[in-house]
């Protein structure tokens, strides 16, 4: 497990991390979400010594991180880092060569990567005459290709097609898979929703939400429900304690008050319904990340 304890770093009279804290789970990808300026490359730079911090720690597995235990880490950063004319496998047995690997083992790692990733029928190509796009894939082959124990991403998926970050997105999980802990930024919330385990939300350089996507939308979801029944659900407007916030036909979102009270009236609800004929759905309303981004750091 990675773990981030109370991070601190000023820029002069800039505060950019604000008693950071935060844990990546061991197999888990965790999504790192924040606007510009929030705080997250910071941070990951920090994680990866490239810069120190002010204050707090950083320890894998309970030891404090030491230079060893970074040069295992695999991290792409956000800007392009590759020689753009190399050829792609070239550069990435280099780099794997870097990290202590031998030519043997790195060849077979990047050939490998470069298959699951797409790129097989590039690898001798240039990077400069790759699409964006496939660039971006390569980058993710680098960071992969000495099989780090961290993996710390920069928006991954910044300028891939919806065909190439499902790819991306399975090379990724199987990683993490492994036991490896994955920590990743972006600014597509509806691809974090999707592929992440946890979440950790970031703004002006405090981190005003964290832990798994379903504790999240739980903690951060309204007292709403919705009904799906196989006939009019009209009814439900005349129920104490509920406002409908939809309405049609047979189907119906309400609001009720937080606590035992709207627990209350919410089953209610569930038992007139039952008594009037068959229901197709009855659930609570959980809240996209969009809006709990929205909710924590207005």
């Amino acid at each position: 497990m990675l773990e981030i304890e109370n991070v601190s770093r000023s820029f002069g009279q800039n505060r950019v991390l604000d008693g950071v804290s935060f844990t990546v789970g061991d197999g888990r990808m965790t999504g790192f979400v924040g606007g510009n300026g929030a705080g997250k490359t910071t941070t990951m730079r920090i994680i990866l010594g490239v810069l120190a911090s002010d204050t707090g720690t950083i320890t894998l597995d309970g030891t404090r991180l030491t230079p060893a235990d970074r040069a295992l880490f695999g991290y792409m950063p956000e800007e392009r880092g590759l020689y753009p004319k190399m050829k792609v496998a070239e550069q990435i047995v280099y780099l794997g060569r870097l990290h202590g690997m031998t030519s043997a083992a790195a060849a077979a790692s990047t050939a490998d990567l470069l298959d699951r990733l797409g790129l097989g029928d590039r690898a001798n190509a240039t990077v400069e005459s790759l699409s964006l796009g496939n660039q971006q894939r390569a980058q993710i082959a680098a960071a992969l290709v000495h099989d780090p124990s961290v993996l710390v991403l920069d928006e991954p998926f910044s300028g891939l097609d919806p065909m190439a970050v499902e790819t991306v997105q399975t090379v990724l999980t199987e990683h993490a898979a492994t036991g490896v802990p994955v920590l990743f930024s972006s600014h597509q919330l509806d691809i974090v929703e999707r592929i992440c385990d946890d979440l950790v939300v970031i703004a002006n350089g405090t981190i005003r939400a964290q832990g798994s996507r379903e504790e999240l939308r739980s903690q951060h979801s309204e007292a709403r429900y919705e009904i799906d029944l196989t006939h009019d659900a009209g009814w439900v407007r005349e129920m104490p304690g509920v406002r409908v916030v939809e309405l049609d036909g047979d189907y119906a979102v309400f609001e009720v008050e937080r606590g035992g009270q709207g627990q209350d009236a919410a089953q209610a609800v569930l038992r007139r319904a039952l008594e009037t004929g068959p229901v197709r759905r009855f659930a609570p309303v959980l809240p996209t990340l969009s809006q709990i981004f929205k909710e924590v750091v207005r």
